[in-house]
């Protein structure tokens, strides 16, 4: 056929192929549900669907996101309005390439100019649906395709659809005009496809000349997977090669298994005045439809084999969706585990930071030696711990001592640790990450440092430690007497003499290397608390105080975490989204045997006569 300003008409008889007569009445009445969980199931099924996602970057995910949005369109756009409605008009999509014809073809079957045709591609506009004036409330009221808009004017937007009604058409049966499948507007092709979904039968057209491209193919291909009825007319058929090209085409759906579907074959022609196609032209696939408007067995089992294919074929796809959720989740535990580790190490290292001495060092035991006294001092002060009290009583009480110094240096020595196992750690996550395809597309360069507060928070903590640590002592000091006595000078000086002990291994049990550091330090420590406490005291207190800092530390470094971790919470929105969506499919299934719907035979109720006219 040629564009509608031709008005000119070629001869020649139209060449119809085997199986075009009328189809065969069904004995089945009209499909009903016999359970009604099965819908209940499906919307089950769609909340799982719904409920899962794929944010990293793996193999599966673009498939499985492709493959929800699909199944979630086909569920809401056709499988639950037609179990609600079984009854209602026969839904045929006119699909195909660019250029097949199909505008025409649709024009000329219901004797109107319904659908704009042309040569111009693409062609963006709205799909038409045309049905028969006593069908058209059905479809207005938008149950089937409930995304797209209704509208009685031709619109540009193709996510509207264009309601049309035709007197020729029967009552029962109502043809969609689709976009081309092969149009190189994304939108079109995507729509074109949930439009295809959504229909009880599949009338596809195609050419003489591009009857064997691949994408019509894949798309047969799929629909028969699904179960679909199907129906082809081969357009624009040479005269002198009608049968070769008929021929080689029935056997390339045989190839397919569409063996059993109805075959049009329409000859090269000219259109009339109208646009439209000569009726003795279409006459054998006017009568057919025809027949089918007719027959509510055959239409019912033509539902009934769509439905049915449909719903079996949602197993197998909530399948691959289970597994591509699995692997996301596998995926982000994978990623979390590299990034926990980095920081499990970073606590690691302030543990033994705390245990090997290496804070007794430099300004904390210059500080310190300064608070306690002289070296002299040091070497005494095992025989004379009565004398020490009583001075430490007076330094605290009487004279200045240098506590705000001894407190500043081991702040600013904590702070400093916790400032590097903090940069060492974002650099070791955000390396693991980078190494990982999934994680390469989370990352943000700012997550290979600490955060841009990390000093501020580590400051707090140290001070809101310190705190901590005068607060035991004042809590749960051994000797009582000797803290009211002294008030809130003995609490801080001890305090402080807890702290320096949180930073030896064995909790004033000086090692080598603790009296090598410290010179003394630890002894020191050791004398003035258990000379005020004793030395259960002195253990507890320490120990205390060094899991209150652990636990503090802790809390940062996980904060800090949190910045990878939040990045993968996505793809664990639920950790048994998988197992939901099987447990989902698995009602559906079962909700399907129950139904009966899988008595219907859509495929025997188009069967074509066996005489071929041509």
């Amino acid at each position: 056929m040629t564009t509608p300003g031709d008005s000119a008409t070629r001869s020649g008889a139209p060449a119809v192929a085997a199986r075009t007569g009328p189809p065969d009445a069904a004995e089945e009445p009209p499909a009903t549900i016999g359970d009604d969980s099965l819908p209940g199931a499906l919307a089950g099924l769609r909340a799982a669907i719904g409920a899962s996602r794929y944010p990293l970057a793996l193999p599966s995910a673009e498939s499985a996101r492709h493959t929800a949005t699909a199944l979630t369109d086909q569920l809401d756009d056709y499988l639950l309005p037609r179990l609600a409605r079984l009854d209602a008009p026969l839904l045929v999509v006119v699909g195909g390439s660019t250029g097949a014809g199909k505008s025409t073809l649709v024009n000329s079957l219901v004797k109107a100019r319904v659908s704009a045709a042309g040569v111009l591609r693409p062609t963006t506009r709205s799909p038409v649906l045309v049905c028969n004036p006593a069908d058209a409330a059905w479809f207005r009221q938008g149950d089937l395709l409930p995304g797209l808009t209704r509208t009685t004017e031709p619109s540009e937007d193709p996510r509207s659809l264009h309601l049309v009604t035709a007197p020729a058409l029967p009552a029962g049966l109502a043809f969609l005009d689709a976009p081309d499948i092969d149009s190189v507007v994304d939108a079109n092709r995507a729509l074109a496809g949930q439009l295809l979904a959504a229909a009880d039968l599949w009338l596809f057209v195609t050419t003489a000349a591009r009857y064997a491209d691949a994408v019509p193919w894949e798309l047969l291909r799929s629909a028969r997977a699904r179960g679909a009825v199907i129906a082809m007319v081969l357009d624009r058929v040479p005269a002198e090669a009608t049968d070769e090209i008929a021929a080689h085409l029935a056997e390339m759906l045989a190839a397919q298994g569409l063996g059993r579907a109805p075959l049009f074959v329409l000859p090269e022609t000219w259109v009339d005045g109208q646009g439209l196609l000569s009726e003795r032209i279409t006459a054998p696939l006017s009568d057919w439809f025809a027949r089918l408007a007719g027959d509510a067995d055959a239409r019912s089992a033509v539902v009934r084999q769509t439905l049915d294919g449909a719903l079996a074929a949602l197993h197998p796809a909530v399948e691959e969706l289970a597994d591509a959720a699995d692997e996301q989740v596998t995926a982000a535990d994978g990623l979390d585990e590299r990034v926990r580790a980095a920081y499990r190490g970073a606590e690691r290292t302030v543990e033994q930071g705390l245990k090997d001495g290496r804070l007794l060092r430099g300004e904390v035991l210059a500080r310190w030696q300064e608070f306690v006294g002289t070296g002299e001092l040091f070497r005494t002060l095992e025989a004379r711990i009565g004398r020490l009290r009583d001075r430490l009583v007076a330094a605290v009480t009487g004279r200045p001592a240098p506590a705000a110094e001894l407190r500043n240096a081991i702040e600013s020595q904590l702070v400093t640790l916790l400032r590097g196992v903090a940069s060492e750690a974002a650099e070791s996550a955000y390396t693991g990450w980078k190494a990982h395809p999934a994680g390469a597309g989370l990352l943000d360069p700012a997550l290979a440092h600490p955060s841009e507060d990390l000093p501020e928070r580590a400051e707090r903590l140290v001070r809101d430690w310190q705190r901590g640590v005068l607060e035991l002592v004042r809590v749960q000091g051994g000797d009582k007497r000797f803290v009211a006595r002294t008030a809130a000078y003995a609490v801080n000086a001890t305090g402080l003499a807890v702290m320096i002990a949180v930073f030896a291994s064995t909790a004033f049990i000086p090692t080598g290397l603790e009296l090598a550091t410290g010179a003394g330090t630890t002894v020191a420590a050791q004398a003035v608390l258990q000379a005020i406490f004793g030395d259960q005291a002195v253990r507890t207190l320490a120990a205390k105080a060094r899991v209150d800092l652990l636990a503090r530390v802790r809390t940062l470094l996980d904060a800090e975490a949190d910045r990878f971790l939040a990045r993968t919470a996505d793809a664990r929105t639920t950790t048994d989204a998988g197992a939901g969506l099987r447990e989902a499919a698995g009602r559906v299934e079962l909700a399907r045997h129950r139904s009966g719907l899988t008595t219907g035979d859509g495929d025997t109720a188009l069967a074509a006569d066996e005489e071929d006219p041509r």
